[in-house]
């Protein structure tokens, strides 16, 4: 029988590459595909099929039938299951501007395991309002809320300013996982998981890119 392997063996750049897998395998077995080859997944997810058993031989048991490939069925359930994807956790959000809203009435964050149950602003405009269904709560409340509720996981969409003071908010409150949209590099203990989104940077690239695109 096939050990597990612990999350901490496996590269950054392997758990980058697994919802790209993931997301190419539904739409193949969407299609009616039962079997797929590493080569044909290479070819889609633009790396070498050496790499594709590799990545998948960390995360599933499904070894590949010969002339026929991985099973993908098999395959999605496991690397599912190594994201998280099967168990749907439970998080909030503090800042309920456009961007905060918009996060709380998206549902394809369902679709990667992750349910936005509230979200929390200190505006008496936004308190007491909803977004799908979803109610928009005063920020004092937080605390008691992520301890009745056993959240774990939090995304910070407020301004520069506030986001460091957030984050010491959520993660007194007991959250352990943060994600960051604020522009801002906040400091976290060493045993909370902080992932920051710069969009500001993203979009400077991209239109850096356009740019230098148009000029050749």
């Amino acid at each position: 029988m096939k050990e597990k392997v612990e999350s901490r063996e496996i590269s950054k750049a392997t758990i980058a590459r697994m919802p790209l897998y993931l997301h190419f395998l539904q739409e193949e077995l969407s299609k009616g595909a039962q079997y797929i080859s590493s080569t044909v997944i290479a070819q889609n997810i633009s790396v070498s099929s050496v790499l594709v058993r590799k990545d998948l031989a960390l995360v599933s048991s499904e070894a590949g039938r010969p002339r026929l490939g991985f099973a993908i069925s098999r395959l999605i359930v496991d690397i599912e299951k190594f994201l998280g994807y099967d168990n749907l956790s439970n998080a909030i959000i503090v800042g309920a501007g456009g961007l905060g809203r918009a996060f709380l009435g998206y549902e394809g964050f369902k679709n990667n395991g992750l349910n936005v149950v509230a979200a929390f602003d200190i505006s008496p405009k936004l308190v007491g309002s909803t977004v799908a269904g979803k109610e928009i709560l005063p920020l004092d409340t937080l605390d008691a809320f992520v301890k009745k509720h056993n959240i774990r996981i939090g995304i910070i969409t407020v301004p520069k300013a506030s986001a460091q003071e957030v984050l010491d908010k959520m993660v007194g409150a007991g959250i352990r996982a943060i994600w960051n949209f604020a522009p801002a590099p906040l400091r976290a203990p060493k045993d909370i998981v902080l992932k920051t989104e710069d969009l500001a940077a993203s979009l400077a690239m991209l239109a850096g890119k356009l740019y230098r695109t148009n000029d050749t």
